[in-house]
Order: structure tokens, then C-alpha cells, then sequence
């Protein structure tokens, strides 16, 4: 039996059904025994409650559950609300991200940087919550090199940030070249590989335009040639993603975090294939 740890990523629902389909996933997904249930934060705070409830309940029925936190548009007083929400919860970790402003929003508030929101947790709370941060292997569609991303990731360890979860991608060498860049700087954080299973490669080839991550020409080509045909998408997808992971596994990555999009087949079909489950 494979003991990588695994982690698993869920956005909060909108509806009542979305909610009592999320219970459904994570109690299906809690057989994989993961290590924690992380939740996504929509840009400017905007599903804050959303965020909060899902937290709670997640955390109720027994789970590891890790918020995500983004700063962009927050104040110092919002952030350490929120912060004393989750130590009363008794959420013990949490994703802590820069974030972006909802479109029309011009007011950045008062954290520019990601490293400033942990360097706040931190001051705020000491060693109350792990910091989970993020790390981009093909590098932040922001930044203006290479050099200056890593040096930003660098920042944010040194404010406090425990361990990483990348940016998914399909590119094993840009996974390895990071954390061989990374490590030449004196950082040993584990570095979690990102991973999204791949149910439609259209909702994937938008999602992947808007984020910077790459597909590569040859999966994209097959991905394409296949059309409509979902069965062969999804069979042609499990079979990529299964052996990145296994690749990732034997490179010696710290675990992997699945972008669960909040369903649960994939995650639990790549799992029993690589002896997780």
C-alpha cells in the first residue's frame, strides 16, 4: 500500500442542492482518507460565508478542512475577523493566497502581496494555523520572469508559509525544474503538486487559458481529435493524469492535492489506480 499523503480541493456550493451534493462527494472522497479538505475563497471575499460554512460543516462531521484566504481587497480588521472565525471553529490550517479583485472593484485595500497576508497570520496568530501557500511550476501569469516569481515564492516562506500547493499542470519537468529552483535558494518546504482530473477538455482548455497552465500540443491534439466522444475523453484523461501522478510519486513529491471540482469519480478513479484508495 502506497502511503502518499493526498489533499482534496472543494469550491463552495451556491444552492441547497449543490450543499447536499457536496455532503454526497465529500463522504464518497473520505474513504481515500485524506489528510485535509481545502476550500476555495471567491475573488475579494466574495463567498466568505459560503467559504465559512462549508469550513464548518466539513470540520463538524470530522474532517481536517483548510480554508482558502485571499487578501486583495481586504483590510487588516476583515482578515483578523476571519482569522478569530476559524480559531474558535478550531481550524487548525489554512490556504493563504493574494487573491484578485472582483471585476469593477478598484480598491486593492490594505495587502498588496500574498507573503503579507501570511507575515499578518503569523504576527496575528503565531503558530496557530499551518500556512499552505501557493507555488506556480510554469510560472504566475503575473509575474514578469521567472526570477522575480521564484523570489515572490521565496517571500512567502520566509513570512511563514509552511508548505505549498502548486498550480495543476501536465508537464512533469516544469513540476521537477521548480523544486530543483526552489531548493537552490535554501527553501525545503514541501511543494505539493496541484492535480486536476480531466472530465471535459473544453471546460479544461478555458479554464487552462484563463490560469497560464499549460496543455501540451500533443495532449491537446488527441484531446481534440476525440470531439464529443466523452467516454474517450474521460478514459484518455484518466490515463494521463494516473501516470503523471504515478511519475510524481516516484520522484519523491510530498503528496497531491486534487482539484476535486467537487465531484468525486476521478479523484477515487486515479486513487485505486495508484494503490491510494
Amino acid at each position: 500500500m502506497n502511503h502518499t499523503e493526498i489533499s482534496i480541493e472543494f469550491f463552495p456550493p451556491t444552492t441547497a442542492e449543490g450543499a447536499e451534493k457536496l455532503r454526497a462527494t465529500r463522504d464518497r472522497l473520505a474513504a481515500l482518507k485524506p489528510s485535509f479538505f481545502s476550500v476555495t475563497y471567491g475573488a475579494g471575499g466574495s463567498t466568505r460565508e459560503r467559504t465559512f460554512a462549508t469550513v464548518k460543516e466539513i470540520a463538524a462531521a470530522g474532517f481536517e478542512a483548510a480554508p482558502h484566504l485571499s487578501c486583495v481587497g481586504s483590510t487588516r480588521d476583515s482578515i483578523r475577523e476571519i482569522l478569530q472565525e476559524y480559531a474558535e471553529a478550531g481550524i487548525r490550517r489554512i490556504v493563504a493566497l493574494r487573491g484578485d479583485l472582483p471585476s469593477g472593484v478598484g480598491d486593492a485595500g490594505e495587502f498588496r502581496h500574498a507573503n503579507e497576508l501570511v507575515e499578518f497570520i503569523r504576527t496575528e496568530t503565531g503558530e496557530r494555523f499551518i500556512i499552505e501557500v501557493a507555488a506556480y511550476p510554469e510560472w504566475h501569469p503575473q509575474a514578469r520572469s521567472p526570477k522575480d516569481d521564484l523570489l515572490a515564492f521565496k517571500r512567502k516562506v520566509e513570512a511563514g508559509a509552511n508548505s505549498a500547493i502548486t498550480q495543476y499542470f501536465y508537464n512533469l519537468d516544469a513540476y521537477l525544474h521548480f523544486v530543483d529552483a526552489v531548493c537552490k535558494l535554501g527553501i525545503d518546504i514541501p511543494i505539493v503538486p496541484g492535480i486536476m482530473p480531466i472530465g471535459s477538455f473544453s471546460k479544461l482548455a478555458r479554464f487552462s487559458d484563463a490560469c497560464g497552465a499549460e496543455i501540451p500540443r500533443w495532449m491537446r491534439r488527441k484531446f481534440e481529435a476525440y470531439g464529443d466522444d466523452t467516454d474517450s475523453i474521460r478514459a484518455f484523461g484518466l490515463d494521463v493524469v494516473s501516470e503523471l501522478c504515478s511519475k510524481l510519486i516516484a520522484a519523491g513529491a510530498p503528496g497531491l492535492h486534487f482539484y476535486s471540482m467537487n465531484q468525486a469519480g476521478l479523484t477515487t478513479d486515479i486513487c485505486k489506480r495508484l494503490g491510494l484508495a
